[in-house]
């Protein structure tokens, strides 16, 4: 609530008007910026041709963003490359972001600009930035000792990366609505005391204590979802790999490169929001017939998925089919407590993960 509203405003409008938003970031924070931007992918309606892309797509027309950006002004009109990045130093937006600004300064494009999201003014990628458009602060936590008060914290940068996943899904929604800026704000406010009160609920409810049972044990973690459910549950599975991690465990995202058959015993988190979707239903057939234990997050509690579900968490929603959907980023909120309070769980045991110790594993992993 504290983003300066002329930054917003400009951030705001890029998006809008781009035919072409290519997203950049790292790890938990491209996966925030994708969950939020899939949205317009999966709207069928309200807008205008515009195409949401990342580099890793097999249609990316280049090698990095220099190579593409000749073909991207070809096909587009207006093109935002849209960043994500809490300490704007991050290697990946970092190159995308350098290699764009030589090939503007070299071609004197006008077709281009950039937006970053960043707790951090002061930085390269802002810098870059700041030259061909729009730098917005969103603060994170701050800088902070390192401590095992993860329930006051977050780890991390979980902040920031839960902060812009719901700026970008409010600013999303406004668009397609055709709202102004300052509803962004109204959306955020309004949706953070659903959110406070959907945490408050399942953090504290026997679901919950029944999950954390689950991981403590030596157990390896599965996690899937199809589109943005997927960016969903890729943003949590990072978190929860940095503590299962320490006991030799393992957290694989389902039909990843190195996802091995599940054992019995085995944890597996699936989000869908019908809880209809075919290759997510098979998935929590496959791990039952290993003897694992399913748990779903959906918005339909009379689903399939909801049905075959061993531990489960219904998110309603009220949205008209192909509209941006508030469900998925809910789904990042409630489960962000997860590997804290497992955390907290193994430090009852006696076993404390002090976070410069998740903070070391998480810089040499990422």
């Amino acid at each position: 609530m504290d983003i300066k509203r002329k930054e917003l405003a400009r951030l705001f409008e890029d998006i809008k008007s781009a035919d072409c938003v290519v997203c950049g970031g790292s790890g938990r924070s491209l996966y925030s910026l994708n969950a939020a931007m899939s949205q317009i992918a999966l709207s069928q309606v309200g807008w205008r041709n515009k195409v949401v892309l990342t580099p890793d797509d097999p249609g990316f027309p280049g090698h990095n963003m220099y190579d593409a950006a000749l073909d991207l002004e070809r096909r587009y009109k207006k093109i935002l490359l849209l960043m994500n990045s809490g300490s704007g130093c991050s290697d990946d937006p970092l190159l995308m972001a350098q290699d764009l600004s030589r090939y503007i300064e070299k071609t004197k494009s006008t077709k281009f600009s950039m937006g970053l999201l960043t707790s951090t003014y002061e930085s390269p990628l802002a810098n870059i930035t700041n030259k061909h458009g729009t730098t917005v602060l969103l603060k994170g936590r701050g800088k902070s000792k390192p401590s095992f008060e993860y329930s006051e914290t977050g780890m991390m940068g979980d902040i920031f990366e839960l902060g812009t996943l719901q700026l970008l899904n409010s600013m999303i929604e406004a668009i397609f609505r055709n709202l102004e800026v300052d509803d962004v704000y109204s959306l955020c406010n309004e949706e953070f005391q659903k959110i406070g009160d959907m945490i408050d609920s399942n953090v504290n409810s026997e679901t919950y204590s029944q999950l954390v049972d689950l991981m403590e044990k030596r157990t390896d973690i599965f996690l899937g979802g199809k589109g943005t459910g997927n960016e969903i549950a890729k943003m949590t599975g990072v978190r929860l790999f940095h503590i299962k991690s320490f006991f030799g465990d393992n957290v694989y995202i389902t039909r990843g490169v190195n996802t091995p058959h599940p054992r019995a015993g085995d944890l597996e988190i699936l989000i869908s929001y019908s809880g209809e979707t075919q290759p997510v239903i098979l998935w929590a057939d496959v791990i039952k017939k290993f003897a694992g234990t399913v748990f779903a997050i959906t918005g339909n509690k009379d689903s399939t998925l909801a049905k075959k579900a061993d531990l489960k968490i219904i998110l309603e929603e009220e949205t008209k089919p192909s509209t941006p959907r508030r469900f998925y980023t809910r789904a990042a909120f409630v489960l962000s407590p997860l590997p804290v309070k497992l955390a907290e769980r193994v430090g009852q045991r006696g076993l404390n993960l002090p976070e410069y110790i998740i903070s070391w594993y998480h810089s040499v992993t990422q």
